[in-house]
């Protein structure tokens, strides 16, 4: 193992001496900086490796690969972000396990309901692969550490969310509604937890903290009625659902429709 005390006492006299150095010449003269150079050192993979650091790093990487392999649950089938042009099997999933298991931190803390969730389909970083699901596929996926938020929004602004993704025209995950796009890309037909969107009620809306702050270009949710942090992240989301599912379902409900 590398002498590491040695090494940081060496380092220590070297700075020590560098600064009086420095102190006692600059007292003496004045300098005026006239340029800078730079010139890039290629490091390879065998002047990077040192085997005594190698040697003390190998028991916490190993210990982290296993917490990171450790199996639970399983996938039927291979889950990404272009199976269709308003919504994704991946991004099904994400949206329908915010919305599940928000809703019970979300129902503990405020005694209320989440009604519906909203994410970007570019915070998808990854496919959810059939076979074995893993600590490690959740980091995949979801490599961020943005926060689950709840945001209570108008039903006039629930509209808006509408036709945002029609604007946009990407398979942006959504859960807990439904609409239709008409001729005219306008959402009509807007239903909450299966029932028509009420102009004047107040819906509260899972998304990510970004998004909250108008990430994306959401905007209608700056102009939020109240917000709530749930200090629940969206990959510790996806890990406590794969921890309580032994199979994952796959959803084939269709969310927007076109006439």
């Amino acid at each position: 193992m590398v002498n590491l005390e040695k090494y940081n006492g060496f380092l220590k006299l070297f700075v020590i001496f560098l600064t009086l150095f420095f102190t006692f010449s600059c007292s003496h003269k004045s300098y005026n900086l006239t340029k800078i150079e730079g010139k890039q050192l290629p490091v390879t993979e065998k002047e990077a490796q040192t085997t005594e650091i190698e040697n003390f790093i190998k028991p916490y990487r190993e210990h982290i690969n296993k917490d990171l392999d450790n199996i639970l649950a399983y996938c039927p089938e291979t889950l990404e972000k272009s199976s269709g042009k308003w919504q994704t099997s991946i991004g099904n999933l994400m949206a329908d396990v915010c919305l599940q298991r928000g809703n019970i931190v979300f129902k503990a803390r405020e005694k209320k309901e989440i009604d519906l969730c909203l994410l970007n389909h570019g915070g998808i970083r990854a496919i959810l692969p059939k076979g074995n699901v893993t600590t490690r596929t959740a980091f995949e996926i979801m490599p961020f550490e943005n926060n689950l938020v709840v945001l209570a929004l108008k039903g006039t602004q629930i509209t808006e969310m509408a036709a945002y993704i029609i604007k946009e025209k990407k398979p942006h995950p959504l859960a807990g509604a439904t609409f239709t796009i008409s001729k005219n890309n306008i959402p009509t037909n807007i239903m909450i937890q299966g029932k028509p969107l009420d102009s004047d009620k107040i819906y509260y809306v899972a998304t990510n903290d970004y998004l909250a702050n108008g990430g994306d270009n959401m905007n209608f949710f700056k102009t939020n009625v109240a917000k709530f942090d749930l200090n629940y992240k969206l990959r510790n989301v996806l890990i406590d659902y794969f921890k309580e599912v032994d199979t994952i379902p796959i959803s084939k409900d269709i969310r927007i429709t076109e006439e």
